[in-house]
């Protein structure tokens, strides 16, 4: 393809907005639709996504369109795990073992408004909201939206369309049934719900304001990750049906009652819980597996738009930062080539989205249940100790997924021989000091090849 003269992005959401910025600072005119009204100055809907985890990956991204240093006001670091069992007692587990290792809670919103007023800013970008798109007719190239304002009906002629519009993409919905593609999307059986711990009186965080908290319950779990107003938004994950389940707790008091049961130092922080729980919507959690992701050099998907993933590695927004820097290094590599760009991102891809789901419903059961496992503790000691001294082979799962940006499907690989080799050094050991460190060294050596570079992607 030749360079296109207008790129028509469908979807201004994190990925939509951050692909609008980078493109508009390669000199693109770049169009994009959005069926939402424009979230600056509107009031954010309570119980949808408040907050999110921003990892290496996606600052990463962010300083390559230079805005890094703008986000950086919106964020709080968060060091690690603080557990609460259900007497309150507390346990920290640190995320890594260097001070830069940490991910950090970051405003969905504040973040979307940021990217969009910087897209706009370029005079590259232009942003049309309240326009939903109803039709793709991939012959002519053309979408057919309507103006949601006046309820006009809309055709415009799409050179090239990127579907930048999120788990329940239209693009996708239309792509895949054109080319004869594959959507293998799954809903979990878990669903969640968001509460809010508000500030005490005089403004700051009640509970420990540089952790990511969690109340891991076996089967499901509570989470709270703390904003800058000195709130937590908090989250609860629960299956929909059987016991314990959102379906049980159809009233107030059966809201009540699991949260003394099962929460209870939580509990005395959320002033209006049941109030909350009732007004605020129960979201569902699902990964989206398909293929293709392009059609010829006309159409491409890309975010959550092709991949979305449950958010229990903190993962989705950083994969799909991840995205648009690697497609915007594909565009350097073949000299804004779209057709090859568009191809070798189709070609490569995929196999990192598709282990980055794996390790996110893994991880799941990692917070939920095996955090509170002794074992866990002492794998995870273990796994920093090799580290530290293999740090160029040993580097632990969560560590290379979080503050590296080793491809996913390598991360999830070697995070496989790296379990084996933990598992066979901790088989009748009860503490780090019985662990028998020459056997270690020299299963590191036989096992784990070298990384070349373990920031690089």
């Amino acid at each position: 393809m030749k360079r296109p003269e207008l790129i028509t992005i469908v979807g201004a959401g994190l990925v939509g907005s951050l692909l609008g910025v980078m493109l508009g600072k390669r000199g693109y005119r770049v169009q994009i639709f959005e069926h939402r009204p424009d979230m600056r100055g509107q009031h954010v809907a309570a119980g949808k996504s408040i907050n999110l985890a921003l990892a290496e990956r996606g600052i990463h991204a962010l300083k390559q369109a230079g805005l890094m240093e703008a986000v950086q006001p919106l964020l709080i670091p968060m060091r690690g795990r603080m557990l609460h069992d259900v007497d309150g007692r507390t346990e920290f587990q640190a995320y890594g073992q260097r001070p830069h290792e940490v991910i950090y809670s970051v405003s969905r919103s504040g973040l979307n408004e940021l990217m969009l007023t910087a897209a706009e800013d370029s005079k590259r970008v232009e942003v049309l909201f309240e326009h939903e798109l109803d039709s793709i007719d991939f012959d002519s190239n053309t979408i057919h939206l309507t103006d949601m304002k006046n309820s006009n009906p809309i055709a415009v002629t799409a050179e090239l369309l990127i579907g930048a519009d999120g788990a329940g993409s239209r693009v996708r919905r239309s792509l895949l049934p054109f080319v004869n593609g594959l959507d293998r999307s799954e809903l979990l059986d878990h669903d969640y719900k968001e509460l809010t711990i508000p500030p005490n009186a005089q403004g700051l965080h009640q509970i420990d304001r540089e952790s990511l908290h969690i109340w891991p319950r076996g089967g499901y779990m509570l989470i709270a990750l703390p904003n800058l107003d000195g709130s937590f938004t908090v989250t609860l994950f629960l299956q929909k049906q059987g016991t314990p389940s959102f379906a049980e707790l159809d009233d107030r008091q059966s809201v009540q009652d699991f949260f003394s049961r099962q929460f209870p130092d939580a509990m005395e922080l959320i002033p209006n819980l049941a109030d909350e729980f009732f007004e605020n919507p129960t979201g569902i959690l699902g990964t989206v597996r398909c293929d293709p992701w392009i059609d010829q050099d006309c159409v491409m998907l890309i975010g959550d738009a092709s991949h979305a993933i449950v958010p229990f590695h903190g993962q989705g927004m950083n994969a799909g930062f991840e995205d648009c820097e690697l497609l915007v290094g594909l565009l350097d590599q073949f000299q804004d080539d779209w057709s090859s760009a568009m191809q070798e991102f189709n070609r490569s891809r995929p196999a990192d989205a598709e282990a980055i789901a794996d390790m996110a419903l893994e991880n799941y059961i990692t917070m939920r249940d095996s955090v509170l496992d002794p074992r866990f503790g002492l794998k995870k000691k273990l796994g920093f100790q090799l580290e530290l001294a293999y740090p160029a082979q040993f580097i632990p799962r969560y560590s290379m997924v979080m503050f590296h940006r080793i491809p996913y499907s390598q991360a999830k690989q070697r995070g496989v021989i790296q379990q084996g080799i933990l598992d066979e050094l901790t088989v009748g050991v009860d503490s780090i000091d019985q662990v028998d460190m020459l056997r270690a060294g020299q299963l590191v050596q036989q096992r784990l090849e070298l990384l070349s570079d373990s920031k690089s992607g």
